[in-house]
């Protein structure tokens, strides 16, 4: 059986987290107050430890809410939150400078309802801003006692050794799922050399690799799979065709689909942790499920073989947000 518990940032947690994103951000409409109070309760209800949110998150909404409901259980919690990404005038900007990652941990902290984030990423590697600087600067963060450990996101490994030269970085969160394996090609051992983490977001494909027959055509205002190209003509209905077979194989290891791929992710590396995100607390408690599902290693095999960078049709991102992130790339 899979360890239950993982070693990030110094913490112990399950290996199985939450990402909160889905809360406030991404997905069209936020959810309703309390529909999101009911999702973060039933996550510490089951013994969920590890919370996910960012600055640009709902522009700020997403950690406000985590701040008035987590406080009173702050000494349980692992909480990461994110810099250098923020949202100016209902528009997403990527601003590493140290003068604005000032600013942006004071307004976390307070929204957060914190003195100090255990976990905090930079979101994305401004380009303008050489990234021993941001890090040197987050070092700074560490010393004073606001953050207690740094983390990356969407980086290549090239860029994770760089920033290690200059401060210890205990994570790295990137996108990860049996459709989107790009990490595989340095990160996740470039991950494993330094003794960093690996935090896989979107590890259910967006909500692909679920019991849900997903339909674009319903994807509402806001919702970011609208332009994504594996959403789009002619690639959703390519994509589609690998499901049947998908949830055939998770049938037969006796799980759901999401707990199929959820394990799936977990058992490729040791240092490896999923923060998958809901609305639903019923979901959540099927994800956090995956904590006690080993697949076989045919099983596993299986998976691979089907839903690969091969046989997934498109890209993950459309040409203008993929040069916004710094991960390795197929050919």
């Amino acid at each position: 059986m899979p360890a239950r518990l993982r070693e990030i940032a110094g913490s112990s947690t399950p290996a199985v987290g939450l990402g909160c994103m889905n809360l406030s951000y991404g997905y069209g409409n936020p959810a309703p107050r309390k529909v999101a109070e009911r999702v973060l309760l039933t996550a510490l209800d089951l013994g969920i430890s590890h919370f996910d949110t960012a600055a640009l998150y709902g522009f700020g909404h997403n950690e406000e809410l985590l701040g008035s409901v987590l406080k009173p259980q702050r000494e349980r919690i692992m909480l990461a939150s994110k810099c250098g990404m923020r949202g100016v005038d209902g528009k997403r900007v990527i601003d590493g400078h140290p003068d604005m990652l000032r600013k942006d941990i004071e307004a976390s902290l307070a929204r957060l309802q914190t003195e100090v984030i255990d976990l905090y990423y930079l979101h994305r590697w401004d380009r303008k801003t050489p990234i021993e600087e941001s890090i040197g600067f987050l070092g700074q963060l560490v010393d004073e006692g606001k953050i207690r450990a740094i983390g990356l996101s969407e980086v290549s490994a090239d860029t994770l050794r760089r920033a290690g030269a200059v401060h210890p970085i205990a994570a790295v969160q990137s996108e990860y799922s049996l459709w989107s394996r790009n990490v595989e090609i340095a990160v996740l051992d470039a991950c494993r050399e330094v003794g960093a983490a690996f935090v896989a977001f979107a590890p259910l494909a967006r909500a692909f690799l679920t019991s849900v027959d997903l339909d674009p055509a319903t994807f509402g205002e806001g919702d970011l799979r609208r332009g994504w190209p594996r959403f789009q003509p002619p690639h959703f209905a390519a994509n589609c065709e690998l499901l049947p077979r998908f949830r055939v194989i998770a049938r037969s290891a006796g799980a759901t689909p999401a707990q199929a791929a959820l394990a799936w992710v977990l058992q490729q590396a040791p240092h490896i942790h999923v923060i998958p995100g809901t609305t639903s607390p019923a979901h959540l408690e099927e994800d956090f499920g995956a904590l006690d599902l080993e697949l076989s290693a045919t099983t596993v095999q299986a998976l691979d073989e089907l839903i690969n960078e091969e046989t997934v049709s498109g890209p993950r991102y459309a040409a203008a947000t993929q040069a916004e992130i710094d991960t390795e790339e197929f050919d």
